[in-house]
């Protein structure tokens, strides 16, 4: 289970730090910040800033936070604060330590991302894995340390407070943060951003990517989804009613993604097709799915993309997401409503980001390739080999990495397996010709003997165990037989409305959208003898 870390992105505002106009330079600037400067009601707090690229201010443990505020108060070396000023509004922006100031600014204002300030600025929709880690990092803090009006407390009256809180106590007036500025005009400042965030803590290449990208559409939509359109508006420069349906948009695609939130050990089937909304892995997964559903595959299309002024490319590009999305979750009549458990998690229950985006490529190939109906045809057989098979998803990922890295192998992978099943081969047969092609050969099938295991169960043991048993039993589509997800149920009528079936409960089937409209009626209205079950749907993908 991924170790919930604690939002602090709320506490420092963002502000595009481009500057027009008068830069000459002050005559001094302060080299220490007192931990008082950083109070709701200081001037100080309140021209501080962060540059509009910074990355979220979200990826520090409630141990990493405790740690850095002790460490403070001890007197323990912590690197410098590196700040610049500007000279147009004199804004104080942060260029390098805004975990390390954010820390302390939340200590000092007891917001851990689920105060009024984090409240405001997420329109009071707090994700519950951000509020569990806010309240395990007020719990450290009240545990080893007491919170900062409690440390206050301690030194006006020392007879009420331990000696290891008055000692602390103290240390709060005489100890400051050091403090460093970058001379030099906006420019220079931003340089200077991407050069020092490249080297003790390099970003992430996707977050850094977007950074470089955040005035294009895909850079945009990504950060509006990533929080369901609420929290720092890289759109702000936008009309007000794009913004209004860019955010609209956002809330819609984000639920589709991320509802209902994940927990672990998994026990339910209602698991959110994209994992964990409030995590790192997000990032990198939703800006692919962003550009997987924007036709930008390339490195070349991405960089080509032109910035959006205007919002009118952004909306386009969410619209496409909206539309992709639906196409594998929810109720919406394209929806095929494939079930998280079956594509998306392994056989412990751990997500699989790369198995989420190789899919996606895998529906978008069988969209190009009207192929839609022929999948739907063979779905169940297909499914089955899959969850017979899930560890050959992780042996793709080992093979050939992560992300990106495997989308192209995993959605050869799927394809090759629908190949198999349309020719009515068996496990056996499916699996020779998976490892027959040259970019899958690595394949291998386990045993129980190839899996260790430690005597206590562990997290993933239990979330394998349930999962085995609740697949088992799992609701399925009356119509292609396929294990139907809680989000993507609909009712179908048995006997037509049209040719006379009535509304009761003995003529209702549940059925995944897809298969209760489009694939039915189809079925319905065409003679059986269809090439669905032509032995090669996409020539153009053949080796």
């Amino acid at each position: 289970m991924a170790t919930h870390r604690t939002n602090l992105d709320a506490l420092i505002p963002r502000e595009d730090f481009e500057v027009k106009g008068d830069e000459t330079p002050p005559s001094s600037l302060s080299t220490t910040l007192k931990i008082s400067e950083l109070a709701p009601d200081s001037l100080t707090y309140q021209v501080l800033r962060k540059p509009d690229f910074q990355r979220e201010t979200t990826n520090w443990t409630p141990d990493k936070i405790v740690e850095l505020i002790e460490s403070f108060l001890d007197g323990d070396l912590i690197p410098s604060i590196i700040l610049w000023r500007s000279p147009s509004t004199s804004n104080i922006f942060v260029i390098d330590g805004a975990h390390r100031l954010s820390a302390l600014i939340a200590w000092v204002h007891d917001d851990y991302g689920d105060k009024q300030r984090s409240l405001d600025f997420y329109n009071n929709k707090i994700p519950p894995e951000q509020l569990k880690a806010a309240e395990r990092t007020r719990s450290l803090i009240d545990r080893r340390i007491g919170s900062y009006t409690a440390l206050r407390s301690a030194g006006q009256h020392p007879e009420n407070s331990s000696p290891d809180q008055v000692r602390r106590a103290r240390n709060l007036g005489s100890f400051a943060v050091q403090l460093q500025w970058v001379q030099g005009d906006a420019k220079r400042a931003e340089d200077s951003f991407f050069k020092i965030n490249q080297k003790a803590t390099p970003i992430d290449p996707t977050e850094l990517l977007m950074i470089r990208s955040r005035r294009k559409p895909n850079a945009v939509a990504a950060r509006a989804l990533l929080r369901a359109g609420v929290g720092h508006k890289y759109w702000s420069a936008f009309p007000p009613d794009t913004q209004q349906e860019l955010e609209e948009l956002a809330r819609q695609i984000y639920d589709i993604l991320f509802a209902p939130v994940l927990e672990e050990p998994i026990k339910t089937l209602d698991l959110p097709v994209a994992g964990r909304g409030y995590s790192a892995e997000s990032v990198r997964l939703v800006f692919e799915f962003v550009n997987l559903a924007n036709g930008l595959i390339t490195d070349k299309s991405r960089t080509e993309l032109r910035e959006d002024p205007d919002g009118r490319s952004t909306l386009q590009f969410l619209k496409r997401v909206l539309q992709l999305a639906r196409r594998v979750s929810g109720c919406h009549p394209s929806s095929l409503g494939l079930h998280p458990a079956v594509y998306f998690y392994g056989a412990t229950g751990r997500y699989q980001p790369s198995a989420f985006l190789g899919t996606v490529r895998f529906v978008q190939q069988l969209e190009q390739e009207n192929a839609i109906h022929a999948f739907t045809s063979v779905r169940c057989r297909f499914e089955e080999f899959l969850l017979d098979h899930r560890y050959f998803t992780n042996q793709i990922v080992v093979k050939h990495g992560s992300g990106k890295k495997s989308l192209e192998p995993m959605a050869r992978f799927f394809r090759r397996i629908l190949e198999s099943v349309l020719q009515e081969k068996n496990s056996d047969e499916i699996v020779a010709d998976l490892q027959s092609h040259k970019d899958l050969r690595f394949l291998k099938e386990l045993t129980a003997q190839d899996i260790e295991h430690k005597k206590e169960f562990s997290r993933e043991t239990k979330s394998t165990a349930f999962l085995r048993e609740a697949l088992a039993k799992a609701l399925r589509c009356a119509i292609c037989g396929a294990r139907v997800h809680k989000k993507s149920m609909t009712f179908d009528h048995k006997l037509r409305k049209q040719d006379g079936g009535a509304g009761s409960a003995d003529n209702a089937q549940l059925a995944h959208p897809f298969c209760n409209t489009g694939f039915k009626e189809r079925r319905h209205s065409q003679d059986q003898q269809t090439p669905l079950s032509s032995p090669s749907l996409f020539p153009e993908h053949e080796d």
